[in-house]
């Protein structure tokens, strides 16, 4: 876990638990949903964090982030994250005919946000480990790979070639799909 990511679950912890004389500042449903953003931003700052290690191209995205955690979990932590963050993104917007979220059920999350940060930081020691040699070419033997250039679309209209548009070739007409039975 890193630091920012302690630093916002012991703020979210605060918040669940003020200390005396303050309690009054904030109402208990503010002060939990006020929390349950800072474990979801805690969430999301530790899976950027965990796909920087493995590919970072992966933290330009946003859903499939969860989604391809299970190639590098197992099924059920992977399973538990989506969980976590799918209730905690429910309870952070506000809707105006629902109560506020109670203390006690971000409490609750708070411990399993804890348990789950503890796991994906064991997963990113074991990927790390993770290291697959490439094969290496049989003795006495090389091999030349060769590959054609593929044109853009784009650099295809400047030179002015045609693009063909999809459908039946010129002069002819589509068939009508046909309808029915024999």
């Amino acid at each position: 876990m890193t630091d920012n990511t302690r630093e916002l679950v012991s703020a979210a912890e605060a918040l669940l638990r003020p200390p005396g004389g303050t309690a009054g500042a904030l109402s208990p449903g503010t002060r939990a949903r006020a929390a349950a953003m800072l474990l979801r931003l805690a969430l999301d700052q530790r899976l950027d964090d965990f796909w920087l290690g493995v590919t970072p191209a992966m933290t330009r995205t946003a859903k499939h982030r969860m989604l391809c955690l299970e190639a590098y979990t197992d099924r059920g932590t992977a399973r538990r994250w989506r969980l976590t963050w799918s209730a905690l993104s429910g309870v952070c917007h506000h809707r105006v005919p629902e109560l506020p979220p109670m203390p006690a059920e971000i409490q609750a999350r708070l411990l399993e946000v804890n348990a789950l940060l503890e796991e994906l930081d064991g997963a990113a020691v074991a990927t790390a480990a993770v290291v697959i040699p490439a094969p290496a070419p049989p003795a006495g033997r090389t091999t030349v790979l060769t590959a054609t250039p593929a044109v853009p679309l784009a650099a295809g209209l400047r030179a002015g070639r045609p693009v063909p548009k999809p459908g039946p070739p010129p002069g002819q007409r589509a068939e009508p799909p046909v309808v029915g039975g024999p």
